[in-house]
């Protein structure tokens, strides 16, 4: 079987037409997705008797709902992925999704808690059925046998994320401090229903892409369809989910947290299906499929530092950062939009010095850029180290001197160079070593790990109450830089595990043998 990708495409400047018609769809659907984002948490905080009233919340129950959603918002990947790689295939997924977020974003303007919740729940299922799907088809737009090009495609997408990140905190976040918190939401629905019509008019470009792969291999070479069950038909599927339920019960029991007792219970079936995915492997692939598994805890560690600034950094620049640009007031929710706004400047820069680093010999691994953005985000959080010891409190614990903006901007310009180094190297990772059958699959495991990693940083948030900001901020910059420093220590063993499947053009053996396109493309 040929790939998919290698069909003649239409292009434009270089890469499929297809690229950017994801690219557009994606745009609209994270501008949806941030402008939400960008007022959530104030939206929770801001008083009840304000002129824009919000919900009235204390900032650690805003935070840990903020983390609770954000987590669930990328663990519903994973189911995504699974309904794509079993039932409809990724490009059907993604018009599912897209469906859910506009009724969901929709519901969120109107002004009831069961519209609230409802609305949530939505965007949860939407996120979950579009996120992972949409990626996977970025990279099979592209044959395996060009790597640098699939890396340039994955830059490019990465930059109508953010276009959409930073246009919709401007504007979202205005409408929504300024007019209502309402308003904003609904805002947030017209443009995922924009990118939702782009999609669809963008169908004659992706036929190719994203359709339902059958495996045709002998009944006794591959797993039973049904995932759940073939858990416990391998000894080392069950030990991995026993180890995981009892981990949870232990939480429940022994920590009194019911509700992290069942997160960590619910989490045991997909770790099963991991292990599951493994067993289904060849020796090549399941050396793959392991060093990606490792690579999503350096995964967890980045968005659990990263997602601060939905969280933590927002009320922090909402009730501690002097917002005073002469006779101007910044909004908070407007620094949401500062990470994606140096990602549009910086992206091409980034891109371009780890081009020059390769070509002079040295170490460019996906891996190592990974390691480095790891570092490079954690000593941003030094920065709000500094700002942090500028706030001043009375006697009674209210603020009474701010610290100043330019603090937040350094942090976030630092948050920004890592993530370059790190997260559309990450995306294009996925799609150079999963197994093609696995791939919704893979890229969904990914962003269930991006989900973990926005639940630590709940976590982190809240604990600011008892600890201080000082003490978070600190610890976070050491830590990101330890992990890191360690990654890199143990990188050429990690790197043995990929079988060169970044070093080489193409693959050492053909991966694609046994499995046909469900609507007869091959």
């Amino acid at each position: 079987m040929t790939d998919s990708a290698s069909i003649n495409q239409k292009s434009l400047f270089g890469h499929p037409i297809g690229l950017y018609i994801l690219f557009l769809t994606e745009m609209w659907e994270r501008f949806s997705y941030y402008g939400m984002r960008a007022i959530l948490v104030l939206y929770l905080v801001a008083e009840t008797a304000a002129d824009n009233p919000g919900l009235g919340w204390a900032n650690d129950s805003a935070i840990a709902l903020y983390g609770w959603y954000t987590m669930f918002v990328y663990v519903a990947s994973i189911p995504g992925g699974i309904i794509a790689d079993k039932l409809l295939g990724q490009r059907k997924s993604v018009f599912v999704g897209g469906l859910l977020l506009v009724a969901g974003h929709s519901v969120l303007a109107i002004e009831t808690m069961m519209a609230f919740y409802s609305g949530l729940i939505l965007i949860v299922m939407g996120v979950g059925m579009l996120k992972p799907n949409i990626s996977t088809m970025v990279g099979g737009l592209y044959p395996r046998n060009e790597q640098n090009k699939r890396d340039m495609g994955f830059y490019i997408f990465y930059m109508g994320i953010n276009l959409g990140a930073a246009a919709a905190a401007l504007i979202v976040g205005y409408v929504g401090e300024n007019i209502g918190w309402h308003y904003g939401f609904g805002l947030a629905g017209i443009g995922m229903a924009l990118g939702q019509l782009t999609y669809w008019y963008g169908q004659k470009y992706l036929k190719h892409v994203g359709n339902l792969v059958v495996d045709t291999r002998a009944e006794d070479e591959k797993e039973n369809n049904n995932l759940f069950v073939a858990i416990f038909k391998h000894t080392n599927s069950i030990i991995a989910f026993a180890i995981m339920v009892l981990a949870g019960l232990a939480v429940w029991f022994f920590g009194d947290s019911w509700s992290y007792g069942l997160l960590i219970i619910g989490l045991a079936f997909f770790v099963g299906v991991g292990v599951v995915v493994y067993n289904d492997g060849n020796k090549v692939e399941k050396d793959r499929i392991l060093v990606t598994y490792l690579s999503f805890l350096i995964i967890i560690i980045f968005w659990g530092a990263f997602e601060q600034a939905g969280g933590l950094l927002n009320v922090y620049a909402a009730q501690k950062t002097d917002l005073r640009f002469g006779e101007f007031m910044v909004p908070a929710s407007w620094f949401q939009s500062v990470n994606a706004i140096f990602i549009l400047v910086f992206a091409t820069i980034v891109g371009s010095i780890w081009v020059w680093w390769k070509n002079r010999g040295k170490e460019s691994s996906s891996l190592f850029k990974m390691a480095i953005g790891v570092i490079i985000m954690g000593w941003g959080f030094f920065f709000m180290s500094i700002a942090s010891k500028e706030v001043g409190y009375d006697a009674a614990g209210e603020v009474i001197a701010k610290s100043g903006m330019q603090w937040l901007v350094l942090a976030y310009l630092f948050h920004t160079i890592g993530e370059l180094c790190a997260s559309p190297v990450a995306l294009s990772f996925i799609t150079k070593l999963a197994p093609e059958r696995w791939m919704a699959f893979m890229m969904g495991a990914y962003f269930a790990a991006t989900g973990l990693g926005n639940k630590v940083a709940g976590l982190l948030g809240e604990s600011a109450t008892d600890y201080g900001e000082f003490t978070i901020f600190t610890g976070i910059a050491v830590f990101c830089t330890i992990i890191g420093i360690l990654v890199i220590i143990v990188l050429k063993p990690l790197k043995r595990l990929t079988h060169g499947a970044e070093e080489r053009e193409g693959n050492s053996y053909d991966e694609t043998e046994g499995f046909e396109l469900a609507d007869g493309q091959n």
